[in-house]
């Protein structure tokens, strides 16, 4: 049987849900107590992370919910899903914002932080299931049992911006990836430096050199240099003509601009940024070889779901398959067989050629 095969509908429905109030985290829904991530907010100032970031989220946060369960099929010696109708919360989980949005801020804490939680707003009063969720920007999110970055399982101590939150009203995404804040640490710091040294040689109004006494001039003293390539300086900000009398003459530095910008050094980074979202380089505008054809090109989001999104549509779907969510013997996934029908054939996707990359 087939991953994506659809199986027939099944004739009964889902028992109705009784919505309970549960009781609430003081500090969540509390924007103004929420603070952010510093690391992250660098992370994401880099294109090539932003970008990685922006197709895997865009991907996910678009699909369905699908619940479905197994039975047996004596006669195929094998378990067939029967589709059931989805649930409320399936729909939207968080009834103040849309699916999409609380999919986007999971899978971004994913990838990020190689964790993320939602908090259990509401439960069933007939199987005290949940039926209504919040999610938990991990920035805001310390426990007290696991440090991290490497997350060995579900945290049982979990403070939510200092307060205490009880494990058994937080659902705990564990990615199987390690998050890019901590695994990446050393390779966007190397991105951001090398793109702050592209950025101090673009502030610069005019080719960059030095100013010159001319032989049999009267010899001045190194404050006085100082003061006249200050004032060189501001004028060219203001004016691109500049005047020098006989005493003092320009010289330009002999230099190539593409190595001043470090043209080289970004674009191989954006290769290894590329390598650590598992993202294909031509997704990211990185050095790929000349060998994508139209071919290729259809099959682009299949690749990209199976090089970059796949697991973490793996790790939303089992976590939420869980029996603390769903009844035993119920499933539910993201359903992704609208678009993603059969397996790539990854002979038919050009690999980079270094050789260019190094040209």
């Amino acid at each position: 049987m087939g991953f994506f095969t659809r199986a027939s509908k099944a004739e009964f429905g889902s028992a109705p849900s009784i919505k309970a109030a549960a009781g609430a985290a003081s500090q969540i829904d509390n924007f103004y107590t929420y603070s952010g991530s510093w690391a992250r907010e660098e992370a994401i100032m880099i294109p090539t992370i932003s970008r990685a970031r922006d197709l895997i989220v865009s991907l996910v946060s678009g699909l369905p919910f699908n619940q479905y369960g197994l039975v047996w099929n004596q006669q195929m010696g094998e378990y067939e899903e029967l589709q059931i109708p989805s649930e409320t919360w399936m729909e939207r989980p968080d009834p103040e914002v849309t699916r999409q949005f609380l999919l986007s801020w999971t899978v971004d804490d994913l990838i990020m932080h190689g964790r993320a939680m939602w908090w259990v707003q509401e439960r069933s009063a007939i199987d005290g299931r949940p039926v209504k969720f919040k999610w938990l920007p991990m920035s805001d999110v310390t426990t007290l049992d696991m440090a991290g970055p490497i997350w060995w399982g579900k945290s049982k101590q979990i403070r939510f911006n200092g307060f205490d939150v009880p494990a058994q009203d937080v659902i705990q995404f564990l990615s199987p990836i390690q998050g890019i804040l901590s695994m990446g640490a050393r390779a966007i710091e190397i991105s951001r430096r090398l793109d702050n040294a592209a950025m101090r040689f673009a502030s610069n109004e005019i080719t960059a050199g030095y100013i010159q006494q001319t032989p049999n001039s009267e010899p001045m003293s190194g404050e006085e240099l100082t003061e006249l390539a200050a004032a060189w300086s501001n004028a060219r900000k203001r004016n691109a003509i500049g005047a020098l009398n006989a005493n003092a003459e320009w010289k330009e530095f002999q230099s190539d601009p593409s190595k001043l910008q470090l043209v080289e050094a970004r674009t191989h980074q954006m290769a290894e940024l590329a390598n650590l979202a598992n993202i294909p380089q031509i997704f990211v505008g990185a050095p790929a070889g000349t060998g994508m054809t139209y071919q290729n090109q259809t099959e682009m989001r299949t690749l990209l779901y199976q090089a970059a999104a796949k697991p973490y549509i793996d790790c939303i779907n089992q976590t939420l398959s869980g029996n603390d969510v769903l009844p035993r013997g119920r499933f539910v996934r993201l359903d992704v067989s609208e678009f993603i029908t059969e397996a790539i054939d990854e002979s038919t996707v050009q690999q980079p050629n270094l050789e260019d990359m190094s040209s």
